[in-house]
């Protein structure tokens, strides 16, 4: 119950009360929150005070409030900082969430001139395109197209790709990539591939995020064109 003679507003105790229990699972991805009727019954408190508590929880994107439905407890969505290099398996870590992955494609396939250059790339090779869906807790939230010079790469066509490469390369090849090169972030809509295999609808939001990433010592590991659900991300920019 709300304590009525904190010094801590009533809103507050209910909007914390509401997050908390999403945060430890009490609250779970597409459950129903009571009313505002209910909850003003239950916590005997006013509406407008019910209203204020519901309206920052959506606003922090706890809750959706969906029309003529109700409101419901939203997809968490994974923090990620822009400007620092974090792969998915740590930014996964980092929420409290379980990553896994699905390889959909491994194909060697000839750079553009554009590639050639960000993975200083010898003449005569080839690129090795490896194409997975990345899970958060079972739920597709990303397709990660990775592309590795084929020569230095080529390991990689017989590893099993379901879990962390980054983890491969460290441990087999003594590869360690450390950051990512200059990143381009854009929003663009699902098309009939990503709709398949993000199990989304056509149109919906994503992230479209372009980078290179590099070992310590300047080399470039690989070049990620990455697809990534809208509402189960949010970048955050450290200034």
């Amino acid at each position: 119950m709300l304590k009525q003679d904190d010094q801590i507003p009533l809103y507050i105790q209910l909007k914390e009360s509401i997050r908390s229990s999403i945060i430890n699972g009490q609250l779970k991805y597409g459950d129903k929150i009571p009313t505002e009727l209910e909850l003003s019954e239950e916590y005997k408190i006013s509406r407008i005070t019910v209203r204020k508590a519901i309206l920052e929880l959506v606003e922090e994107g706890y809750l959706v409030k969906r029309q003529g439905k109700g409101t419901f407890v939203n997809k968490r969505k994974i923090e990620r900082k822009i400007v620092h290099f974090l792969s998915f398996t740590d930014a996964c870590k980092a929420n409290g969430l379980k990553a896994s992955g699905k390889v959909i494609k491994k194909e060697i396939i000839q750079p553009t001139a554009k590639d050639k250059k960000m993975l200083q790339l010898d003449d005569g090779d080839a690129l090795l395109f490896i194409q997975r869906v990345r899970y958060a807790d079972d739920s597709p939230i990303m397709i990660e197209n990775n592309y590795f010079s084929y020569k230095g790469y080529h390991y990689l066509l017989n590893e099993n790709l379901d879990g962390s490469i980054y983890k491969i390369l460290e441990e087999k090849l003594n590869v360690k990539p450390s950051h990512a090169g200059e990143i381009s972030l854009e929003i663009v809509r699902a098309g009939e591939e990503e709709v398949k295999l993000l199990n989304t609808v056509s149109g919906e939001p994503l992230f479209y995020l372009e980078t290179t990433v590099y070992e310590e010592n300047g080399c470039p590991v690989h070049i990620g064109k990455h697809y990534i659900l809208g509402d189960s991300y949010k970048f955050i920019l450290k200034q």
